[in-house]
């Protein structure tokens, strides 16, 4: 079997692995030329994906990488795995789904399927992407071809996250439709949930990360109201979680990141008024969130003055600028706010991210491409009047950072183990 999997990021790629593993012949599209040569060489962009392993399929023939989305023609499936971020006005931007469906709709052949990944509101796979392949193919979907739609479930960096053993969820626009798709993901993944629709199978995906969302709010509110209280949410949250039943451990930070929990809630939010609905939790937890990186600030500005100094003036480090620990991707991360938020201020604001060396541009923050990672050493570490820490990654020495500076800022207890001094070190 051959398919064609439509943007080789940090979905789409591992997925393309994953089917080429299982014995599938597999065509990774994308429009990115560098990306494309890079992969054919070969070399791996994504940190926790080994250049090894990638090299494995090119070499057999299982995995190659192009531009030319004529070559759908060749497939019996095509799976897309392309971003959908919100707007400017925080609205979802469907866009890449689209122009992916007009890109491929000339070359679908009677009989195959196309799957969507990428994570959207329901009723995007049976209307908006349907009308496009329908329009520009003349063949009529659950005649003609097979529509579904499968989101991706991915966990960067987590090492019992496995492509392969993940569930997943398959929904159809027809029960022919839904047992294509049904015999083309059993061929890689080993358990395989059907629903009874697109929607539902769209629905489930931001169930889950809506979910998320609340929960990290919930746990963020918490932070700042048990703070005020003289306690710290860390030591309850480990308290808590050693209750066996009824209790799910979330942890807060500086705020969301990602391409997931800061975007796919809104997507849900927006559907819903056409339904005439609101989603005011879903909303709260939204301002919740997004207001963390502002608290954050005010530790800082709390930890500085006692100092005697003023952010204004000041050099501030943030330690981290992934979203998460462990991982490459900077996408949506409240470290680019809180340098935002620190320049407004008045202060001088530098980095260290051991897995993002050089800023890569992006549409949110075009104003941090090119800026570099700092050095991790005494005299630079030490040349900050405060740290942030961030974003904490397992290969950062937390005792060093103690050894080193006079104040810090800790969003994620990544100090907890380190021996510190009082005063020292401000959570937030």
């Amino acid at each position: 079997m051959k398919i064609a999997i439509v943007g080789l990021g940090y979905v789409g790629l591992p997925l393309s692995l994953q089917f080429a593993r299982s014995g599938v012949q597999v065509l990774g599209l994308d429009i990115d030329q560098s990306k494309v040569e890079s992969l054919n060489a070969g070399r791996s962009y994504i940190k926790h994906i080994e250049s090894s392993s990638l090299t494995e399929h090119v070499q057999s023939g299982r995995f190659v990488a192009s531009t030319d989305f004529s070559r759908v023609q060749e497939v019996e499936a095509v799976i897309i795995c392309v971003p959908t971020p919100l707007n400017k006005n925080r609205e979802p931007d469907i866009s890449f789904i689209t122009e992916t469906g007009r890109n491929i709709a000339p070359w679908l052949k009677q009989g195959t399927l196309v799957a969507l990944e990428s994570t959207t509101y329901p009723g995007t796979t049976d209307e908006d992407l349907r009308g496009v392949l329908e329009s520009g193919s003349g063949l009529k979907a659950g005649v003609d071809f097979h529509l579904a739609f499968s989101p991706e479930r991915e966990d960067p960096a987590n090492p019992d996250s496995k492509v392969a053993d993940i569930p997943k969820v398959v929904g159809g626009l027809t029960p022919a439709c839904l047992a294509r798709a049904q015999a083309l993901y059993g061929k890689a993944i080993k358990t395989i949930v059907p629903v009874s629709s697109c929607r539902v199978a769209e629905a489930t995906k931001l169930l889950e990360n809506i979910f998320r969302s609340v929960n990290i709010a919930l746990i963020n509110e918490l932070k700042v109201v048990y703070a005020a209280m003289g306690i710290d949410v860390w030591e309850v949250i480990k308290a808590a979680k050693t209750k066996p039943f009824g209790f799910m451990a979330f942890y807060p930070g500086p705020g969301l990141g990602g391409h997931c929990i800061p975007i796919d809630p809104f997507y849900l939010t927006w559907k819903a008024r056409e339904f005439s609905q609101n989603t005011r939790f879903i909303e709260l937890a939204g301002e919740i969130n997004t207001a963390m990186p502002q608290h954050v600030i005010d530790r800082t500005v709390e930890a500085l003055n006692s100092h005697r100094k003023a952010v204004n003036g000041s050099r501030v480090l943030i330690v981290g600028l992934a979203y998460k620990p462990n991982v490459d991707d900077e996408r949506e991360s409240p470290s680019y706010v809180l340098m935002s938020l620190l320049k407004e201020r008045g202060a001088e604001v530098a980095y260290h991210d051991p897995y993002v060396p050089i800023v890569r541009p992006t549409r949110e923050h075009p104003q941090y491409a090119g800026m570099r990672s700092v050095n991790w050493d005494r005299p630079t570490v030490a040349s900050f009047d405060a740290v942030i820490v961030a974003t904490n990654h397992q290969v950062v020495n937390y005792q060093e950072l103690a050894d080193w500076s006079a104040c810090i800022v800790d969003t994620r207890n990544a100090l907890a183990a380190a021996t510190t001094k009082p005063g020292q070190v401000w959570k937030a």
